[in-house]
């Protein structure tokens, strides 16, 4: 039979099998568009990545070129941020171990400014109000505010800062003859004598009970600032104090630093 004579199967199917015969001939719309969305997100998502990486690099940039400036002007010093004086880092200078301590120590010599500036103010409320001495309280508030805070930091904190940044004993015995004064006149403080500076205790009482409720509430905040940083210093003299024990901190070596070094060592990072 020639291949002329072949006819087409009547019963073969025109479809082609590699269609499936299951598949939705009306496709979901949403479905075709879900690559292009995914990838219009992903590219959104790259693009603000991008964008946050270079504001952050900027960021650091200006961080390092005011660094830079300040080191410029003043060298490395950054302390007190207004006008720098001293370099003042616990960060990096204090030993990990340490640096909780010394920064518990700064935030309490923050707190005593801070109070002195409370308690001139409330000295004002107390002349103000009529206290019997109240000339006095406010002249000697106002004297106490650049001097104690002067001196608390560079008698007690910064030795006992160089203290732990060098493990040198001459720093612990500066530190606890000075903080041992300054324990003793926050005592003095927390009582609020009459005509000694202070809004301590028996200010407080006094002018509640001239009814100078301005004053009282100030001699308030004094009375807690004044025993906060007193009770603190007294539990970290304790803490010190074992510790410069354990270390082997000993008079001898104190002299013998201080004769090495000089008195110009005490609060430098040398």
């Amino acid at each position: 039979m020639s291949s002329a004579g072949i006819t087409k199967d009547p019963f073969a199917s025109t479809a082609s099998l590699d269609v499936n015969p299951f598949d939705d001939p009306f496709p979901d719309q949403d479905s075709i568009n879900k690559p292009s969305q995914y990838s219009h997100e992903l590219a959104a998502s790259r693009v603000a990545d991008i964008d946050s990486r270079e504001r952050d690099l900027e960021r650091r940039e200006r961080e390092l070129q005011q660094k830079a400036e300040t080191i410029r002007k003043h060298g490395r010093n950054n302390w007190p941020p207004f006008f720098p004086l001293i370099y003042h880092d616990i960060s990096e200078e204090i030993p990990e171990s340490s640096r909780p301590l010394i920064t518990r120590l700064y935030l309490l010599w923050l707190i005593l400014a801070g109070t002195l500036i409370v308690n001139m103010v409330a000295c004002i409320f107390v002349l103000t109000s009529g206290g019997s001495d109240g000339v006095k309280d406010l002249i000697i508030s106002i004297i106490i505010v650049p001097l104690i805070g002067a001196l608390s930091f560079l008698s007690w904190y910064r030795p006992i800062y160089n203290g732990y940044m060098k493990e040198q004993s001459l720093y612990f015995y500066i530190y606890f003859f000075f903080c041992g004064w300054h324990l003793a006149f926050s005592l003095y403080m927390l009582l609020g004598i009459p005509s000694t500076g202070s809004a301590g205790i028996i200010q407080t009482i006094q002018r509640f009970s001239h009814g100078a409720l301005g004053a009282g509430v100030l001699g308030i905040i004094a009375t807690v600032g004044w025993a906060v940083q007193g009770l603190g210093n007294a539990f970290y003299y304790r803490q010190i104090w074992a510790h410069h024990n354990t270390a082997g901190h000993t008079m001898e070596k104190a002299k013998s630093e201080l004769a090495t070094q000089g008195a110009k060592a005490y609060f430098t990072r040398g």
